[in-house]
């Protein structure tokens, strides 16, 4: 919606309450709290959607929560991330010490070497907890070890009860396990961020229980071996983990396997591409070019300049469309 998404252009959001609630801790989340916390004065020279940015400047949201079901130590966001939430103009970030006792099996999982960026996370939080609060308008809490049970309100949410938990399990493996102990909060919108699990593509070998690809550094595998000509790259091969520089790291590494491997593969028949071009224009399919794309992109480029803005998007088709008939 706030990056100009077509398909979610027309979606309204009740933002007249004092609270917002977002349930996930991984860099989604995150942006979407951070979105809630900003001013529209630190907004408007980005380049988020004109609609998004004129909806915001409405808002009447004071409190924004980030709640996870585990704790800080199992947290998925990254340090860039959340360090943003103490350089806000008008919104202090609001942790308590409490929240941030770890157990002894967090404590255990925080010594491997690959845990360093949930050790910066925690110091990170702990920074937050030291300065406490100022008298920023708005605040930004991070919760903890709770998930949402039941959300109340006529007609509109008004409240949402939480069940508090607690970690079991070896560390690595911990699971939030249900304490039976419930407390409710007034809210007057909730964001669910959780559960992204890939799907299948036909024909290819899938982990149902970790949502991947199985694969070897990118070289899709079956039952340990590898297939010839079969790769992945991004979350469905590596989980939803990261932000967009991990993407590029993790498709390199796939991109680099193709070309040690490209000569031993054997050749495809050649296609023409102006074959499918040509079945595409006999359904009636509007076909983008790259160097339609680029039309595009300036475009967006050129109607952002006068705000200041990187660009402002068309957030629908048939303007896109409409800019290469300009353009």
């Amino acid at each position: 919606w706030y990056n100009g998404h077509p398909d979610y252009r027309g979606r309204e959001f009740d933002l007249s309450g004092k609270v917002a609630v977002v349930i996930g801790q991984g860099n989604v989340a995150a942006d979407v709290c951070r979105i809630l916390c900003k001013t529209p004065e630190e907004l408007k020279n980005t380049d988020i959607a004109s609609h998004a940015l004129e909806a915001l400047a409405q808002s009447k949201i004071q409190e924004i929560y980030m709640v996870g079901r585990r704790g800080p130590a199992q947290a998925a966001f990254t340090p860039v991330e959340i360090r943003e939430f103490g350089e806000l103009a008008e919104c202090d970030p609001v942790v308590s010490p409490v929240e941030l006792e770890l157990n002894p099996a967090s404590r255990a999982e925080l010594e491997t070497a690959r845990e360093l960026t949930r050790k910066k996370n925690i110091e990170t939080l702990q920074k937050f907890a030291a300065a406490g609060a100022s008298s920023k308008r708005k605040k930004f809490f991070v919760r903890f070890l709770r998930s949402p049970v039941e959300i109340k309100g006529n007609g509109r949410v008004e409240k949402v009860v939480f069940e508090k938990n607690e970690l079991t399990g070896e560390p690595g493996k911990q699971k939030a396990r249900a304490t039976g102990q419930k407390e409710e909060w007034p809210c007057g919108i909730f964001f669910r961020s959780v559960g992204y699990h890939g799907v299948p593509v036909p024909g290819v070998p899938f982990d149902e229980r970790a949502g991947v690809i199985p694969n070897q550094e990118g070289r899709v595998t079956e039952s340990g071996r590898v297939i010839p000509g079969v790769y992945a790259a991004g979350w469905i091969k590596r989980g939803p983990t990261g932000v967009i520089g991990t993407n590029k790291a993790d498709s390199d590494e796939t991109v680099r396997h193709i070309f040690e491997d490209i000569s031993r593969l054997p050749a495809a028949p050649r296609r023409d591409p102006r074959l499918l071009l040509e079945s595409l224009k006999g359904k009636g399919v509007r076909v983008v070019s790259f160097p339609d794309w680029k039309k595009i992109d300036a475009r967006e480029i050129s109607r952002g300049q006068p705000a200041g803005k990187p660009r402002e998007k068309f957030a629908a088709v048939a303007d896109m469309l409409d800019a290469l008939v300009v353009g």
